[in-house]
């Protein structure tokens, strides 16, 4: 196999290269708007501009919302040429999550939307470091009155390249501040440098074959840096979806040329669900140039992937990584993507193993325990000096996800190590549970965690949301209940003795976080207040 190398550019330089390359290719597609690489460099270079006259000095931390739209590539690449760091800014969190993000980072400039704007604005007082707020979506909603519209920012500021064009000089230097979902703990800054951002861009364009001929759907609720960073390192163009509805995305798919079309979990799960889409395709927008659909973030359910190909007559390809790995770090191939439960094998240049919990040594093929990860994607560290960065002396990360590597280096996931828990001595995995839970036709979707028990420790509880109510409104009540008795006799008689589901509820909902990974540290803390209270009573 040949050796892994990427450019040693800074993060903003891809974005010049590819204007270089070609100024009058399409970058981003958005609505009706296109702009070309020259138009997105051009206006990372206002970006820029502004932000070196409104500090008077590099290092400064700049908040980013990744929103899904032109204005995100602009700011992020801009923030990069202008010498600061970039702090990534979810704009779907409430006032917690951002009061966390801007402290910790110490965010003294943000570009947010009008709502992230107004949040902050009531926040002012406890935000001492914030003091410009510059409103990207001026045209659309309220600007606070302390506030600044992004035209008037960018009015005036000069034409022309920007600070030093080819970035610093150290491609170890942090750029950008990426904080993890928290479906741990409190979310992590996770610090990431200029080699780490394009050393993996150059890793996902191999890996997900990315040319400059290429067009990339994102069906995203927000832009990530991942899709963005990938993209222009080929000079492929990406189309950004805002549409909700999942048969409208293929059809934009299918206007668009769209060779690859990204979605999480989450919405995935909602097309190949979707009574429209079905395996006859009669209905569906026919998107000749579709190579494969990209899945990442959470795992798709098996199922929903088989709908999904079937329907579509793609591979559909999933992906595993996270924040603190800039964020992919394994792939399946189109060679490999039918591999039931699998992420595939690692990225070009990444190197990948299994450790005991225990013993922490390297385990054998087939050996279940905890995933590490080695390469130039692999963090800095994370913001908080105190947080342990969990990178061992010879450069192995520790994810914290259980797993196991099949006979060809193909790695399949078990769960998140804080999410298995033990009944007995034996090892519960939540998604395992889930996955049989997920193949019965009258689960729309469906969560499992542990439930406190004194004699096992804990035993598996699911929450289930229907795909329909059965019964009359008089009788809904019991027959929901009868639906689910006979849901879980049914799993239970594919699971273990220690998977099978002791208790199960009916949900209106998964509850999730905005990349659509369920809240399990929010339901087992539900669930002991509850178990506490029935063993007290």
């Amino acid at each position: 196999m040949p050796r892994f190398t990427h450019p040693e550019l800074p993060l903003d330089a891809l974005l010049r290269r590819a204007a270089v390359r070609d100024p009058d290719g399409t970058a981003l597609t958005c609505g009706q708007k296109t702009l070309t690489y020259a138009e997105l460099d051009a206006r990372a270079d206002r970006v820029a501009h502004y932000l070196q006259h409104a500090t008077g000095r590099r290092g400064t931390t700049v908040g980013v919302a990744n929103t899904l739209d032109a204005v995100f590539a602009a700011t992020y690449y801009g923030t990069s040429r202008s010498g600061h760091t970039i702090a990534l800014v979810n704009p779907l969190v409430g006032e917690g999550a951002l009061h966390h993000v801007f402290t910790a980072a110490a965010i003294e400039i943000a570009f947010v939307p009008s709502a992230t704007a107004e949040l902050l604005t009531k926040m002012r007082e406890r935000l001492p470091d914030l003091h410009t707020i510059v409103v990207t979506d001026a045209d659309d909603g309220v600007v606070p009155a302390d506030a600044l519209p992004l035209h008037v920012a960018l009015d005036g500021v000069p034409d022309g390249p920007a600070g030093l064009g080819t970035g610093p000089a150290d491609l170890d230097a942090v750029v950008c501040l990426q904080f993890t979902t928290g479906t741990t703990g409190r979310p992590k800054g996770v610090r990431l440098t200029h080699r780490n951002l394009v050393a993996n861009a150059a890793q996902i364009a191999l890996a997900h074959r990315l040319t400059p001929a290429s067009v990339t759907l994102n069906h995203l609720p927000l832009f990530h840096v991942m899709h963005l960073n990938s993209a222009v390192y080929a000079g492929a163009s990406q189309v950004l979806c805002q549409d909700g509805d999942p048969i409208a995305s293929l059809a934009l798919a299918a206007r668009t040329g769209a060779t690859h079309y990204y979605g999480l979990p989450a919405r995935l799960h909602r097309l190949a669900a979707d009574p429209r889409l079905t395996t006859s395709r009669e209905g569906i927008p026919a998107a000749p140039r579709l190579t494969a659909v990209m899945s990442g973030g959470t795992a798709l359910a098996p199922a929903a992937a088989r709908r999904l190909h079937e329907a579509l007559g793609v591979p559909v390809i999933q992906g595993y990584g996270m924040a603190e790995l800039s964020p992919l770090c394994h792939n399946q191939s189109i060679e490999d993507h039918s591999r039931k439960g699998a992420v595939g094998r690692p990225l070009p240049g990444t190197e990948s193993r299994i450790v005991g919990l225990d013993s922490r040594e390297a385990v054998d093929v087939w050996a279940t325990g905890e995933v590490q990860v080695r390469g130039p994607q692999v963090m800095a560290g994370y913001l908080d000096d105190d947080e342990p960065a969990r990178i061992d002396a010879d450069g192995w990360f520790s994810t914290g996800d259980i797993g196991y590597e099949d006979a060809d280096g193909v790695l399949y996931l078990v769960d998140r190590l804080g999410d298995v828990f033990k009944y007995d001595n034996e090892l519960v995995s939540p998604t395992a549970v889930e996955r049989v839970l997920a193949d019965d036709p009258r689960v729309a979707e469906c969560v499992v965690v542990g439930w406190p028990d004194a004699v096992h420790g804990a035993v598996v509880w699911a929450g289930i949301v229907l795909r329909e109510t059965p019964g009359p409104p008089q009788h809904a009540a019991h027959a929901v209940l009868d639906v689910l008795d006979s849901i879980t006799e049914k799993a239970n008689s594919r699971l273990a003795h220690f998977e099978r589901i002791r208790r199960v509820e009916a949900l209106d909902a998964v509850p999730r976080t905005p990349t659509g990974k369920p809240r399990r540290q929010e339901l087992r803390s539900r669930l002991r207040t509850r178990a506490a209270a029935e063993a007290a009573a």
